[in-house]
C-alpha cells in the first residue's frame, strides 16, 4: 500500500511543477519515485523516507543548476530592463548634485543621472544606459 502513496505523492508533485514551472518540486517527485521503489522491494518506512530525502536532495543540488541554465536561458528583457546597454541622447544637462537631467531613449523621456556624482553631461551628449535606479536611468558617456 505504501507504494501507492509514494506514487500519489510523485503525481501531486509533478502536477505542482507543471502548474508553477519553478523547477523545484520535480526533484522531490523523483525522490518519491525512488521511495516507491524502496517500498516495492520491502524496505521499512524509515528507510523509504531516507531514500526519498537523499534522492530528492541529490537531484536538487546536482541537477537544478544545469536545468535552470538550459530552461531559463530564453528569458526576454522587457520594459525598463530592455533599456540597459542602449545608447541615448541627453536632452537636459545631467548634474547629479543639482538633481537634474533627462535623456530621450526609444521615443521616451527619462530622468537620468550620471554614474559618477561629480560628472556633468551636457545636452546632446551621447550616453549609454548602465542601470536603472528607481525611475531614473544611470548613464555614462559613450566611449568611441
Amino acid at each position: 500500500m505504501t507504494v501507492f502513496y509514494w506514487l500519489i505523492a510523485a503525481a501531486v508533485l509533478l502536477v505542482l511543477e507543471i502548474m508553477t514551472m519553478g523547477l523545484m518540486t520535480v526533484w522531490f517527485a523523483g525522490g518519491a519515485l525512488f521511495g516507491a521503489v524502496a517500498a516495492a522491494v520491502g524496505m521499512s518506512l524509515p528507510v523509504q523516507i531516507g531514500v526519498f530525502l537523499v534522492v530528492s536532495l541529490v537531484l536538487l543540488f546536482l541537477t537544478r543548476p544545469l536545468a535552470q541554465k538550459y530552461f531559463n536561458n530564453r528569458t526576454v528583457k522587457t520594459n525598463a530592463e530592455s533599456l540597459v546597454g542602449n545608447t541615448c541622447i541627453v536632452t537636459e544637462t545631467i548634474n547629479n548634485l543639482r538633481a537634474e537631467g533627462q535623456v530621450t531613449i526609444k521615443g521616451q523621456v527619462w530622468t537620468a543621472r550620471s554614474v559618477s556624482e561629480d560628472m556633468i553631461l551636457e545636452k546632446d551628449t551621447k550616453v549609454t544606459v548602465r542601470g536603472i535606479s528607481g525611475v531614473k536611468l544611470i548613464v555614462e558617456p559613450v566611449t568611441e
